[in-house]
């Protein structure tokens, strides 16, 4: 086979692996712009982004790292040490995800309990995000069912927000749902999950609903997990973890940003 009809074949041989880079690339840097546009600065849509730009550069300059790979066997090794560690990161994030998938009990399956606490999440111009109104939302079934239950809406003043997320889970749970006032306690000064719990004790407290009565802890299913590792950590044993769905949209985000997540709080001795 002569030099040109070699070039040929290895440029045949390329193509596959360069549209695959560039499909790849573009979905999560679409995928990443749409999440910042809707306001979502955090590693959820900035690894995707980070992903897709190199995705989309391997592909344009394809044909150079190729030159590079051969022309060293170092350079061959560093090639296959680099994809063997991405292949062991997809595989470790997918164990991750199959463990958050189906965590918590449904609504239906809670025995009676005196208090359904909420964490927050997140507002936006005074009205819960997608996130926080699929935790109330399940909150509120949780309320249907157990009417004898108080409600603690936990979380403080988001930044550049006038309310506090409490105030606004609970006028959400008031309007929304039709919850009546005297059933909410409002913890407004968290902003932490680690606070969500620690603050909304004594509050609860106040109301006869001691650091021993049965509780439902209500957070989403991505973030449940280390939710519950932090009740754990809080010596909270009578808590009944409820997972709240994440809306389609910004579910595999939210499930990439928790695995960095976790992975920080286990580093810090948090969970």
């Amino acid at each position: 086979m002569n030099l040109n009809a070699y070039e040929s074949s290895a440029s045949r041989s390329g193509c596959l692996p360069r549209s695959l880079l560039s499909l790849v690339g573009v979905v999560l840097l679409v995928d990443a712009l749409v999440l910042m546009l809707l306001g979502h600065f955090n590693v959820g849509a900035l690894v995707p982004a980070v992903l897709g730009l190199a995705a989309v550069l391997l592909a344009w300059k394809w044909k150079p790292v190729q030159r590079w790979r051969k022309a060293r066997s170092l350079h061959a090794r560093l090639w296959a040490i680099g994809w063997m560690a991405f292949a062991l990161w997809l595989i470790s994030l997918g164990l991750f995800w199959s463990r958050l998938s189906g965590l918590g009990l449904e609504p239906a399956q809670v025995p009676p309990v005196q208090a359904i606490v909420v964490l927050g999440s997140g507002t936006l111009n005074g009205h819960p995000r997608p996130v926080l109104a699929s935790r109330l939302d399940t909150a509120a079934e949780l309320a249907r069912l157990q009417p004898q239950a108080l409600i603690a809406v936990c979380g403080g003043v988001d930044w550049g927000e006038k309310e506090s997320e409490a105030a606004v889970m609970a006028r959400y749970l008031q309007q929304r749902h039709g919850i009546a006032p005297q059933r909410l306690v409002l913890e407004q000064e968290s902003t932490s999950t680690e606070l969500n719990l620690q603050l909304s004790r004594p509050l609860l407290a106040e109301r006869g609903v001691g650091p021993d009565a049965a509780t439902v802890m209500v957070s989403s299913d991505f973030h449940l997990m280390r939710a519950m590792g932090i009740a754990k950590r809080q010596n909270l044993s009578a808590i009944y973890p409820v997972a709240a769905a994440t809306p389609l949209a910004t579910r595999f985000n939210a499930w990439l940003r928790e695995y960095f997540a976790m992975a920080s709080s286990w580093l810090l001795g948090e969970v």
